[in-house]
């Protein structure tokens, strides 16, 4: 079989605004904990960078 013939499976993230009506109180709170651990991720993705600019800054900041 071909890639392309492949049937294209369904996406399982969530998307910002949609219907929330017909998605189960389980599926609900599960994607409640797939968003908290991006929500962590995210977290540390701007705690490194924020570690590496300070880092940076200090190294090539102005000398007082």
């Amino acid at each position: 079989m071909i890639i392309d013939e492949e049937p294209r499976k369904r996406g399982t993230g969530h998307e910002l605004g949609c219907d929330l009506s017909a998605i189960s109180a389980d599926e609900l709170r599960n994607r409640i904990t797939l968003l908290e651990a991006e929500i962590a991720r995210i977290r540390g993705e701007i705690d490194r960078k924020e570690a590496g600019r300070k880092a940076a800054d200090s190294l090539f900041g102005p000398r007082l």
